[in-house]
């Protein structure tokens, strides 16, 4: 498909990348102190609400559709159980379709989503750019549709009334920054991404980016692995990366949590050890990763989603589409996740949320 061999070109964009010194880096004391500082602030309390305090007071008995990329993603049936129990909890119907990942399901997803002739449609972990002629379908019908992951940055993207996420450049910079600090200056990081995942690519080159402007680290690479990849291949691409490398190979910076899922086998998990390699994911924090980092098996970061908060948004966000409004703007801030921090803010349940009282905001701004 066309949007797969772009995003391969954005890949083979950020290998160069990586083989190509920076014009310029910053003095390594104060790249250091600035690391520290931007990791300090990820790892804090998150207890101020700094979201909208406004907003239409709650219309009833809205149809909501989510069109999901695939349940079997820890973020997808999560933010889904979510929405489920929200949607129940103000009075609103709430339907779910799902594409198993497939590009081929997508029109069949929204034809039934459409059919239900729904107040809002929610597309969550789909890029939007892929399903173009869909949109247009739903804007013919004057369905608006709010996306979750569904563009490469939050707030505006073409053909959604919102886009409702993390910022990936914020959330890919640092879980590198967090490499920077735990190997004091001395981080030799290889970056492990798909670049069939328009935010894997996003984190990537934003990672790339963080790692050579330290002066005192080393880029030693972007390895492609796949969502899809199978677990016995992961053995013989670490076996050829710790021959490469040796013990200048200190931190392995994943896209994503999906990544360290991967290296959950007995024998990923040996070469890991042995080498004393430190894993950090730039997201989304599902129950494994937090169990991980409480272990110290594999991996010491995170930087978590907050899906029943982004539910909460996701409600508002239909509810000023439908009440013709405009988005609030919101956007979520990063918050990292490690055995320093991981018994606030929902870490105790594996999941991260924010004690900022976003519930009982949302219930001001809804009149409930």
């Amino acid at each position: 498909m066309k949007s797969t061999f772009l995003n391969r070109l954005i890949f083979m964009s950020l290998a160069m990348l990586a083989a190509t010194p920076l014009l310029a880096q910053e003095n390594p004391a104060q790249f250091q102190a600035r690391a520290n500082a931007r990791v300090a602030k990820a790892l804090g309390y998150k207890s101020q609400w700094d979201g909208p305090t406004s907003g239409p007071a709650i219309t009833k008995k809205n149809v909501v559709v989510m069109i999901g990329s695939d349940m079997r993603l820890p973020g997808i049936s999560g933010l889904d159980a979510s929405l489920k129990e929200l949607s129940k909890s103000i009075g609103w119907q709430y339907l779910a379709f799902q594409t198993f990942g497939k590009a081929a399901q997508r029109p069949e997803a929204f034809s039934r989503a459409l059919a239900l002739k729904p107040n809002a449609i929610i597309l969550a972990g789909i890029d939007a750019r892929e399903v173009g002629n869909e949109l247009q379908q739903a804007a013919k019908a004057k369905i608006p549709v709010i996306g979750w992951h569904a563009g490469p940055t939050p707030g505006a993207v073409a053909g959604l009334f919102t886009n409702v996420a993390t910022d990936p450049r914020e959330v890919g910079q640092v879980a590198a920054l967090f490499s920077v600090v735990d190997s004091k200056g001395k981080a030799g990081v290889v970056v492990f991404t798909d670049s069939s995942d328009t935010y894997s690519v996003i984190k990537a080159n934003t990672m790339i980016e963080t790692v050579k402007q330290c002066q005192t680290c080393t880029l030693l690479g972007v390895e492609e692995m796949p969502f899809a990849a199978k677990p016995d291949k992961i053995k013989d691409i670490l076996t050829g990366l710790v021959t490469r490398h040796g013990s200048r190979w200190t931190h392995v910076l994943a896209t994503d949590d999906l990544h360290f899922n991967m290296m959950s086998t007995p024998a990923a998990q040996t070469i890991l050890a042995t080498y004393k390699l430190q894993g950090i994911s730039a997201g989304d924090g599902p129950p494994a990763a937090y169990q991980r980092i409480r272990s110290g098996a594999l991996q010491i970061g995170t930087v978590p989603e907050p899906l029943k908060m982004h539910a909460h948004q996701l409600i508002d966000e239909v509810n000023r589409a439908v009440a013709k409004q405009a988005p609030s703007g919101y956007t979520t801030q990063t918050y990292l996740v490690t055995n320093q921090n991981n018994s606030f803010h929902g870490g105790p349940s594996n999941t991260f949320e924010p004690s900022n009282g976003y519930q009982s905001q949302y219930k001001k701004i809804w009149k409930k």
